[in-house]
Order: C-alpha cells, then structure tokens, then sequence
C-alpha cells in the first residue's frame, strides 16, 4: 500500500483535491441555507433537509462542470502534447481521463440521491404545513400568496391535492424526473457487464447525457425553493416577526413578507465545459467528413481482420489509437483500435478481433466471414477519427521499457516493435532506448 501511494501520490493528491472541494462547496452551501436569515421562514417548513438539498445542488453542479472535460479527447491530446516537457507523473495522469470521468459520475450520482431524497421530504413538509397540525406559524406561511400583490412561500397551495401529481405539473418537477430517469439508464448500462456484452447499449445510452443537460440547466428555473427578498428584510425584521406572526399586516415592523425564487445558476456551471464539448464534436465531425482509403484487408486466425488504409494529413506515433466508424454498420457508434503500423511506413493499420455485434456485422460488411474479401472499391466506406495518444507513447522517452500484454492487447506493441526496427535499420537515428 505503501509503495503504491508513494507510486501514485500525484494521483492521491489530485483525489484529495477533488474530494477537498466538494466537501467544500457541500459544507459551505449547507451553512449558508441553515443560517441565512432569507431562509428563516423556509426553515421553519422544511427544516435542515433545505440544506441538505441545496449543498448536494451545489455538488452536483460542480461536478456536472467537470464530466465532460475527460472525453474530451482532443482536449486531451492537446495536454499531451504541451506536457512534454513535464514530468512522467504528471503526463500519466491523462491517461487517467476514464477512471476521473467515472469518480466524477459517481459523485454526480450520490449527490443526485442526497437531492432527491431531501426534495422528497420537502415536498411533504410542504404539503403537511397546509394541515391544521401543523401549527399556526406554518399555516400563516402556506397562507400567503392566496391574495392580490401577495408572494408565496409553499408551492403547494392546498392540503387536499395529490403531491405527486401537482408536482409534476411544475418545470422543476418533470425536468428532475427526466434528469433522474436519464442518469440512471446512463449509470446502469455503463457497467462492466453491459459494456463488455452489450456495447451498443452503453453508447447509445450514454447520449442521453443531452437530455440530462437540457433537464439540468432547465430545473432551476421552475424556483420551487423560495426565500425572502431583499427588500423584505429589510422592512420586515425577521427575528421579531416570525414570533409576532398575528401581528403581520398591523404592525408597522412586521409588513406581510415577500418571497422569490433562486435564479438557476446551473448554466453557469456547465456552459464553458458544454461549449468545449461542443467544439470537440465539430473537430470530430470535420475528421469524420474526411476521405479514407482502404488500401489492404487481410483475413487472420483467431477471427481478426487486418486493414490498411491511407488519410491525408494523417500523423501517427508509435502506441497511438484511433476512433473507427463504419456508416453502413452504424451511423452513431465510434469505436477505439490500436494502430498496429509504424510511424514510418506509409500506411496506417489495425487490427479487429470479432468479440461483438458490431465487429461482427463489420466482418460481413467485408465478406471476412464467408472467407472471400471484396474488392477494394465494393468495401464499406470507412471513418477515422484521431490518432490520439495513450502511454505507451512514451516509450521511447527511456533506455529501459517494459511491455506486458497478452491476447489481442498486443497490438500497440506491434507498432512500437516495427518502429524500432525502422529507427535502428537508420544510423542517422539516435535512439535513447537501450532494451525492451
């Protein structure tokens, strides 16, 4: 444990950093809706589960900003490459970009269940501080807003109505039940099983994250929280007040008091990640509209289909890996291969093993499976998105590299052994790597 901490400490103080940030944004939130007195009278309602409900926004805001920022894949070969100069342990981290992407979305889903298990006992606070047991203050509260130039604090009006139903009739209410329904199928078919047997599940379901985007930046606007105005605190004395409710209206210091709801702030969060995002899918798009020309298939044992190909301004690195798409086996899904070619050939090459439907329905498109590969010019047309870097691109970096892989996860160390017979058949090469 020992030797791995010191091994990994880069990475320990970086989960620190996030760990340290949300238990920020999560206390400071909290304290702020226990103690502010715009909230006093909302309090008075809901109790502590106000700001267990707002702290756990805040969180989630925070960490729906960061999700995106790992899939980001040019975002990330551009770290790469301007950390070249940096060290291995910082360089190392952005090979982490899935593991954060996942730490990241589980914050997102305890957050998203502290919220809604709060908002659901506020929902019923608010209801029952409607019945007549639920005492005086409280029904004067739920009163308010039943009269001309009057402002509401309970947005649920009456004790004789269905909780659930009025609820969603709000824009708060049915964009939290499209966030929650989308989270969840995103988060249940991301696990190993579904994305190892089923992937075609996984990725289509993982573009449900735009509907939870949409439902997100739209759910605050439906302002279900409400706390008093600015202008209210300052003629309505609020510590005098609430224990002078019968005097309301009469009383020169205890005006009627008048209440808002908070502004979203949720798009605030998420708008500079989003237009990032958005960038990143244009670039792809742009590769995507880009020619590829397949100038060799070859049919391997064990069912693995070898294909040359040529793209112009196509630059490779030895261990890099490229996002393949077929059109005529799907119009959405991209998937990931090692490039198994050398920098210094003229060609760039892959390997597919036939694990899945996709792979599979890929081998018929190229006639692999009745043996017989098609012409060149009667072959699907193909989409290459990339080369992106991974860690192995370092090898070259050091004198000594050791490489451990087994099955099908030898191929990027098929392009880093034909580079390194390429770079010493050349003596003009000085190459730092002494043994492999």
């Amino acid at each position: 444990m020992g030797c791995w901490i010191l091994n990994e400490k880069l990475s320990v103080l970086l989960l620190l950093v996030w760990l340290g940030l949300n238990f920020y944004l999560f206390i400071d939130t909290f304290h702020w809706y226990e103690d502010d007195n715009a909230y006093i009278y909302t309090r008075i309602m809901l109790g502590s589960t106000l700001a267990w409900a707002r702290a756990s926004a805040t969180c989630l805001n925070f960490n729906c900003m960061l999700i995106l920022l790992p899939v980001c894949r040019n975002l990330i070969s551009f770290l790469r490459g301007a950390s070249i100069y940096c060290g291995g342990a910082l360089r190392r981290q952005l090979d982490k970009n899935i593991t954060f992407h996942k730490m990241v979305a589980y914050g997102i889903a305890l957050n998203a269940t502290i919220h809604i298990v709060a908002h659901s006992i506020n929902i019923e606070r608010y209801h029952s501080s409607q019945s007549k047991e639920a005492g005086e203050l409280r029904n004067k509260l739920s009163g308010l807003g039943k009269s001309p130039n009057e402002s509401y604090l309970n947005p649920i009006r009456t004790y004789e109505t269905n909780t659930t139903g009025q609820v969603l009739t709000t824009v708060a209410g049915i964009s939290g039940v499209v966030i929650t329904v989308a989270l969840i199928l995103i988060m249940t078919s991301s696990t190993e099983l579904i994305r190892r047997s089923c992937y075609e599940v996984f990725w289509y379901t993982h573009h449900l994250f735009v509907v939870f985007f949409i439902g997100l930046v739209i759910h605050g606007m439906g302002q279900l929280v409400r706390g008093q105005t600015p202008q209210s605190l300052l003629l309505h004395n609020v510590t005098y007040c609430k224990d002078h409710y019968w005097e309301w209206e009469n009383a020169t210091q205890c005006p009627l008091p008048e209440f808002s709801g908070n502004k979203p702030v949720a798009w605030k969060w998420v708008l500079s990640p989003m237009v990032l995002y958005i960038c990143e899918r244009i670039v792809r798009f742009w590769r995507f509209r880009q020619e590829v020309i397949i100038t060799k298939v070859v049919t391997h044992s064990s069912r693995v289909l070898e294909i040359h190909m040529k793209k112009h301004g196509f630059k490779m690195g030895a261990g890099q890996y490229i996002f393949l798409q077929c059109p005529s086996v799907s119009q959405l899904e991209w998937h990931p291969f090692t490039l198994t070619s050398a920098p210094e050939e003229d060609y760039f090459s892959i390997h597919i093993r036939l694990v899945g439907d996709w792979t599979a329905a890929l081998f018929k498109a190229f006639g692999a499976e009745e043996k017989a590969l098609k012409e060149l010019w009667m072959l699907p047309r193909l989409a290459v998105d990339g080369p992106y870097g991974s860690a192995t691109t370092d090898i070259f970096h050091y004198q000594v590299s050791v490489c451990i892989a087994a099955g099908i996860g030898v191929t990027p160390f098929a392009s880093i052994l034909k580079s390194i017979w390429y770079k010493c058949c050349n003596p003009n090469t000085v190459l730092a790597l002494q043994k492999v």
